[in-house]
């Protein structure tokens, strides 16, 4: 089988996205490599598709829990053996995981950083034919990068634990050319293929807002979107509270999620999001890394991040399927005040780092909190100065953000050009006349998802159901020409949706 013959059969696209046939041919060859690719860029596919053309298992080292089990669902719905070890397993469960890896029942194996200094995993993964170490949300091993986890820097030691040395892959969606430097250097890459590509996701709405009162805002911006699903960011637990407490009391389907939650609290509320049982999830940014939820439609910080880097990855987590989204920023003042704060008081670092080490991080802190003022005060082109923070050129308007709209508004002529021409063409996907087929693929798929356990989206995004309403397969062969429809996935749902389509059409042909 080669590349293109997996991919499709896998992952139900025909072509490769921008970067992913460059990384995928590298590791293929043998080469290390690092992606630097948005959220929502198809970063899990680079490493996904070698793994199942390569002998040998491949073990991804991934920082939290969620993203781990939502990836091995997805795997298995595509017919791909996959397995997660970490702390949510018993004793037991992690013991019979670890026995059946040993008999070669899994492809990949996704592993928290934690357990690769675990006696037991060690001795398993020092016998296993580990074709590659993929390393998810790579920034995480740089002091210098806004997430900084010591637990990554045991990942070297791990790899050079192993009787061969594998193929070394990371990937994350932001790095300076710094944090890229210690990357390369503390997984002990070896002349690694590097490819970064756009960070434009031009189906994401940027805009800020200055509001007086930032709760009747939120309530504003989110009585239009009952159905939904949406994640309202805040920067204190204190205020993860008061902002959920008065929205659940306002009639609102939302849950919260910080790291002051009991570990099972955050793990139910995580669940219930996942499975759209509640619409709207309030969090601190201890929610979201890695988070696979291809339907979240907006991202409404309810104050201003630290950092462009945080506020990129976490608006991010919008519209990862394509679909046109909403990423909200709800600025004041006192917003800067509070953070200028967090960076001084950040007990974080003190145990890890020296004091002049120490004292340069803080440094560099505060200038990414002066950009990111910037951005929440800038006039011009919110996407252009993103695109350009990231060393990126970028138009003087993507005519695609409030900044831009409010030009455009403002030039009266043009007033109706509030969308870029790819906007305009992704919003028209799903032809009006065809909403009331969506809403029944959407029926069905919900069906499958409860009878299954799984999250609605592992199943089909709501790209590939709005292709299905633009295709309108009747038959299996027409059914594989859906994006995102491989053979697997074929063979568990076509027969359902395909029905659902030829119901449709008979009522209403």
């Amino acid at each position: 089988m080669d590349k293109y013959e997996a991919l499709k059969r896998y992952f139900g696209h025909k072509t490769f996205r921008d970067g992913q046939e460059k990384l995928v041919d590298s590791i293929l060859s043998g080469r290390d490599v690092l992606g630097i690719m948005p959220t929502g860029a198809g970063k899990s596919v680079c490493y996904q598709l070698p793994c199942i053309l390569m002998n040998g298992i491949t073990f991804v080292i991934s920082p939290l829990i969620s993203l781990m089990k939502d990836q091995v669902d997805s795997l298995r719905q595509i017919g791909v053996p996959a397995a997660y070890i970490n702390s949510s397993l018993t004793p037991w469960q992690q013991t019979e995981a670890l026995r059946r890896a040993s008999l070669g029942a899994y492809k990949i194996i996704y592993v928290a950083p934690e357990r690769l200094a675990v006696p037991e995993f060690m001795a398993f993964a020092s016998k296993a034919d580990a074709a590659m170490v993929t390393v998810d949300e790579a920034h995480c091993i740089s002091q210098w990068g806004q997430d900084f986890r010591p637990s990554y820097l045991k990942i070297a030691d791990f790899i050079s634990a192993l009787p061969k040395r594998p193929i070394v892959s990371a990937f994350t969606a932001t790095a300076t050319s710094e944090v890229k430097s210690d990357i390369i250097r503390l997984l002990g890459m070896k002349d690694p293929v590097s490819v970064t590509t756009s960070f434009d996701r031009p189906n994401l709405y940027f805009e800020v807002r200055k509001p007086r009162d930032k709760y009747a805002e939120l309530t504003s911006i989110l009585s239009h979107r009952c159905t939904e699903s949406g994640i309202v960011y805040c920067s204190t637990r204190k205020l993860v509270e008061e902002v959920c407490e008065r929205l659940c009391a306002d009639g609102y389907s939302a849950s919260r999620y910080h790291a002051g939650l009991s570990p099972q609290e955050r793990a139910n509320n995580q669940a219930d999001f996942i499975y759209d049982r509640c619409r709207v999830m309030v969090a601190t940014n201890a929610f979201g890394m890695g988070i696979d939820k291809s339907n979240v439609s907006y991202v409404i910080h309810y104050n201003m991040p630290k950092d462009i880097e945080s506020y990129y990855q976490e608006a991010g987590r919008a519209g990862r399927d394509g679909s046109p989204a909403d990423c909200i920023l709800l600025y004041s003042g006192s917003d800067v005040m509070l953070n200028k704060w967090l960076i001084e008081n950040s007990k974080e670092m003190s145990e890890e780092l020296t004091e002049a080490e120490r004292i340069s991080v803080e440094k560099k802190n505060k200038e990414r909190l002066r950009q990111m003022t910037f951005y929440s005060t800038t006039k011009d082109c919110l996407r252009r100065f993103m695109l350009r923070y990231f060393d990126e050129t970028a138009p003087y308007s993507c005519h695609n953000c409030g900044n831009c709209r409010a030009h455009t508004v403002t030039a009266g002529a043009a007033a109706k050009n509030y969308f870029a021409p790819e906007k305009a063409k992704e919003v028209s996907a799903a032809k009006p006349e065809d909403t009331a087929l969506l809403a029944e693929l959407k029926k069905v798929r919900n069906r499958i998802a409860k009878e299954r356990g799984i999250p609605a989206y592992v199943i089909f995004t709501d790209a590939t159901l709005s292709d299905m309403c633009e295709k309108m397969p009747l038959t299996d062969d027409e059914f594989l020409q859906v994006s995102g429809v491989g053979a697997a996935k074929l063979k568990r749902y076509g027969a359902r949706f395909l029905k659902a389509i030829k119901d449709y059409q008979e009522s209403n042909f």
